[in-house]
């Protein structure tokens, strides 16, 4: 196997806290131990498209393992198969598989690290479909990447919406009020699950689980009854009522996954005032669990993942993506890492141990 002098990174989609800690790692790990070239492309694969890169190195990335974001820049926009651009005002899309590869080969790059969610990763697939030499690491923060145990940057997002949770407890109870907190994951129920129980909430709605606005207003009277004058609800933005549709925020037809969801814990705030008459207020998370540094956890989770992304490619084990599994670091085919979305079991000892402290899930 001829050695590897001269390998590329880029981070796609939604940015997510231990970013940063995974470009370390690949940097480190790549130029110490192999003494290879390491260039990062700018802003996704955008960066990839248009040739826009900087070189890294020790001194380039010293200090930034705690940082959250990503000092690449990130984009959830752009897919160089079908690749926006704009000509006398039009815009136009344009496969720019065939451009972003002749800048690989222009560069001398002997593989390419792409971290990223299942977006980003079926991009990734594509590519080496057409032979790069391609290596994924998962990146997510709604922990929805079937092939892995866990996605870095998920349990800095739950540490985010558990501390929210906490706070909301003490306003909720000082003015007797239902406190509603909206949260990411799209179509799992994740970081609602974790968050709600280490929280401490009443109701968890989450996408695997319908709920029935009924039961909810049951589960608030019954606290009520017992003098519990407040309740906690997490709802997880791809939360739906059984037999309703999802809340869309908006469409961005441009990107690999057009649909934006939000705006549910609003719609469930109105149907409750309106049925129980009780004031109840919403706080939607959003980007906030995005960002900020990535807890403990995370950084160690994202150095192994960086250190064994650098490996599988002097190991010449193209076409796939990093996972945790159980203790230990291994490698999975791309194509079987995205082939499905992990979801919440409505009957995992999890969602069973939250119903037996009294938790509702609105069924």
């Amino acid at each position: 196997m001829d050695k590897l002098s001269r390998i590329g990174v880029l981070t796609g989609g939604g940015d997510c806290p231990g970013l940063n800690a995974v470009i370390r790692a690949v940097t480190k790990s790549a130029i110490s131990k192999y003494g290879m070239e390491v260039v990062g492309f700018l802003d996704g694969f955008k960066g990839l498209v248009e040739n826009s890169y900087i070189h890294l190195d020790l001194k380039t990335i010293s200090g930034i393992g705690y940082r959250g974001g990503t000092i690449l820049g990130s984009s959830n926009r752009d897919d160089p198969f079908n690749f926006l651009s704009f000509k006398d005002g039009q815009e136009i899309f344009s496969d720019q598989s065939d451009r972003a590869i002749s800048h690989l080969n222009d560069l001398g790059l002997d593989g390419l690290i792409v971290i990223g969610g299942d977006g980003s990763l079926s991009i990734a697939d594509r590519f080496h479909e057409k032979g790069i030499n391609i290596v994924g690491v998962p990146k997510t923060i709604d922990n929805d990447l079937s092939a892995t145990d866990v996605t870095f940057g998920f349990n800095t997002a739950v540490d985010t919406a558990s501390e929210a949770l906490d706070r909301l407890h003490t306003t909720a109870e000082s003015h007797h009020r239902v406190m509603i907190l909206e949260v990411m994951g799209r179509y799992a129920g994740w970081i609602g699950l974790h968050a709600g129980i280490s929280g401490g909430a009443h109701v968890i709605l989450i996408p695997e689980i319908p709920y029935r606005i009924e039961s909810i207003i049951n589960k608030i009277r019954q606290r009520q009854w017992h003098d519990k004058k407040f309740s906690i609800i997490v709802v997880a933005e791809g939360a739906k009522p059984l037999g309703g549709e999802l809340v869309i925020q908006k469409l961005v037809p441009e990107s690999h996954d057009p649909i934006r969801l939000g705006g549910v814990g609003n719609q469930l705030a109105q149907q409750i005032e309106k049925l129980s008459n009780i004031e109840t207020r919403v706080t939607v998370l959003g980007h906030l669990q995005r960002g900020g540094s990535p807890i403990p956890y995370d950084r160690i989770l994202s150095v192994r993942y960086g250190v064994a992304a650098v490996e599988a490619l002097v190991n010449g084990d193209y076409g796939t993506m990093v996972s945790l599994q159980g203790q230990n670091i291994v490698t999975v085919p791309i194509h079987e890492a995205i082939k499905e979305q992990k979801k919440v079991n409505p009957k995992s000892d999890m969602v069973e141990a939250a119903r037996a402290i009294g938790i509702s899930f609105g069924d």
